[in-house]
């Protein structure tokens, strides 16, 4: 094989992995904000851990899937939960990568008053809930990317939310 071949094989694979990252990290909100477990189980590798700070995370697909089961994920669906993510920056190394990202948590503002937008009716509106940074670090297993872990870390001026971002800003 020649030297230009195997440098375009591997250009389209690091755009292949690249795009399938897009679509694995894309699919977490609607997963989200639907309760869908199965979105969980398939994205994360079995061993695979979510930390959302403050001692809130999970371990393992299967309890990271049951987050959204809970009774107060539910009730913040039912009450127009929305998550809202930024486009990932990802690095690709071999079998492994990291996807750096925002996600913000928006809700219905139903203590606000109607506002007219012409064209498009009345609406109380939505506010930002909160503004955090994500880690996704992924590994490719035989059937596609899985997440290993991901760390969430609110935007609030907190060092750690800052070191994740920094992480996705190339030297």
């Amino acid at each position: 094989m020649t030297t230009q071949l195997v440098a375009l094989e591997d250009r389209l694979r690091s755009v292949e992995d690249t795009l399938a990252i897009f679509r694995l990290i894309a699919s977490h909100p609607p997963a989200a904000d639907t309760g869908n477990d199965r979105y969980y189980r398939n994205a994360f590798a079995t061993d695979g851990a979510v930390d959302l700070g403050g001692g809130k995370g999970a371990t393992g697909n299967e309890a990271i899937g049951a987050i959204v089961k809970t009774p107060e994920h539910q009730a913040a669906i039912a009450g127009g939960l929305c998550h809202f993510a930024g486009l990932p920056q990802v690095e690709v190394s071999g079998d492994s990568a990291v996807a750096i990202s925002y996600l913000q948590i928006i809700t219905p503002d139903r203590q606000s008053s109607p506002r007219e937008v012409s064209g498009h009716g009345a609406s109380t509106g939505f506010r930002i809930h909160r503004v955090g940074a994500n880690r996704w670090e992924l590994k490719r297993e035989r059937n596609g990317w899985k997440v290993t872990r991901r760390t969430l870390r609110p935007l609030d001026g907190n060092d750690e939310a800052q070191a994740l971002l920094r992480q996705a800003i190339a030297p």
